[in-house]
C-alpha cells in the first residue's frame, strides 16, 4: 500500500493540542505503509511546513498500517530534532517506535 500524506484542516486540526509555546500545530495525516525513503521524505515535508508556517507539526498516524525499524528511527529523530508530535498510534506502530527509541539510547551508551 503506498504512502499518502495529507494536511488536515478544520475541526480535526483544531483538536490538536497546543504546543509548548501556545501555537497550534499543523496536522498531517499519514496513511498506508512507511519505509525509509517515505520517512525521509516525510521528514523533509515536516521541516518545510514548519518553517513556512512557523508552527510545529503533528502527525496523525491512525491510518498507518506498517512501518519498518528504519522509518521508526526517522520518526524518533523528527520528534527529537523538530518537536514533531505523533498521534493515533496503534499498538504495533507504538511498539516499533518505542523499540527504535530504546535502540537509540543503547547506541549512545555504547558510543561513550
Amino acid at each position: 500500500m503506498p504512502t499518502r500524506i495529507t494536511e488536515i484542516n478544520g475541526s480535526s486540526a483544531r483538536d490538536v493540542a497546543k504546543s509548548v509555546n501556545g501555537a497550534r500545530a499543523t496536522l498531517l495525516k499519514v496513511e498506508g505503509t512507511l519505509y525509509l525513503g517515505d520517512a525521509e521524505l516525510l521528514e523533509k515535508i515536516c521541516r518545510q511546513v514548519s518553517s513556512q508556517s512557523g508552527r510545529p507539526v503533528a502527525l496523525e498516524l491512525s491510518e498507518l498500517c506498517f512501518l519498518d525499524s528504519d522509518s521508526a528511527a526517522v520518526l524518533c529523530r523528527m520528534k527529537r530534532e523538530q518537536g514533531v508530535r505523533l498521534r493515533g498510534l496503534n499498538l504495533f506502530i507504538r511498539k516499533v517506535i518505542e523499540l527504535a527509541e530504546e535502540s537509540e539510547k543503547v547506541a549512545k551508551y555504547w558510543a561513550k
